[in-house]
């Protein structure tokens, strides 16, 4: 990686995507939205991308209605995917989610009813999954004793610290509806995680790109790869539409971590810079790169942003 400002690659960097929502038989979310075809173009652009992720994140509401099908065609999507890119896949259950084929089909354990939470160590970095759904409903809540599992679990810090990956974020949402199914008793929550070496929440439900902090911890949510929710829809109002599709870049540096939203899909390139620029920038010192660069008068770079515009088709 060619590095030109001060900081240094990341320790880690983990691909948080959410909300799938596959239906079995392959069937069409709303009798419209292909879902299938949205993630397969984002894992397609992630690999493309040769950032190949520690880690796979995916924060529930894999399976819109919990058929084993569904999960079955989710698993051959991205199992080949992962294995190219040497990622670790972290799946995480949400409301539309069933336990029991969730943990058989995606854990290859035995079916069960209890919740689905797990700890991964990522090269020093720990995933904590955790299963904030509650069977039969929406909304999300985590019981006393998963409470008490994750107090154990956070008694011992990490080496790089801990990420946290859940369905139901702990924040405020602009669209008033969504609060009936948010998670409840936050406050024992954050009572749970202040002060632990939590560096940040990773969660989805949402169906927007969103983010806030809770309990003094960083809040991510990544939007959907189905479909997204517009949060600047008339008040009171819930709005679903085909389009603003995405997914998460997380990339953890030993004092930050840093949420880039990538955009799933095909898009008319109007600029840019080749990989040559990067390299003849590389071998400048600082203050040449700044003068080259940075200074409003240049001209480097000219060249070849026109000719990467002269490349598109019309």
């Amino acid at each position: 990686m060619i590095q030109l400002g001060q900081h240094g690659p990341p320790t880690h960097t983990i691909a948080h995507i959410s909300d799938t929502h596959y239906l079995g038989g392959r069937r069409a979310l709303y009798g419209s939205v292909d879902t299938d075809r949205m993630l397969a173009m984002a894992l397609e652009q992630l690999e493309r991308s040769g950032t190949n992720p520690d880690a796979i994140v995916i924060t529930g509401d894999l399976a819109d209605l919990g058929e084993p099908d569904a999960y079955h065609r989710l698993k051959a999507e991205i199992e080949p995917v992962a294995a190219r890119m040497g990622s670790t896949i972290i799946w995480v259950m949400g409301n539309h989610d069933e336990r029991a084929p969730f943990a058989a089909i995606l854990l290859g354990e035995e079916e069960t009813d209890s919740p689905q939470d797990r700890v991964y160590d990522i090269d020093g970095l720990r995933i904590i999954a955790l299963d904030s759904t509650v069977p039969g409903y929406h909304h999300g809540e985590f019981s006393p004793a998963q409470l008490s599992w994750l107090e154990e679990v956070l008694a011992v810090p990490a080496t790089h610290g801990t990420l946290l990956a859940l369905h139901h974020p702990p924040t405020p949402t602009p669209v008033e509806i969504m609060a009936i199914i948010e998670l409840q008793d936050q406050p024992a929550f954050a009572e749970v995680i202040r002060g632990t070496d939590v560096r940040g929440i990773l969660a989805g439900h949402l169906h927007y790109s969103t983010f806030g902090s809770f309990a003094g911890v960083p809040v991510s949510v990544a939007s959907a790869t189905c479909y997204t929710i517009d949060s600047s829809a008339e008040p009171d109002t819930l709005l679903g539409v085909d389009g603003g599709q995405s997914i998460n870049l997380v990339s953890v540096y030993p004092d930050s971590v840093v949420h880039a939203i990538v955009p799933v899909g095909s898009f008319p390139q109007v600029a840019g810079f080749p990989a040559t620029m990067l390299e003849r920038l590389a071998a400048l010192t600082p203050h040449e790169r700044r003068e080259a660069f940075s200074r409003k008068t240049s001209t480097v770079g000219a060249a070849d942003a026109e000719s990467s515009a002269a490349r598109q088709p019309r």
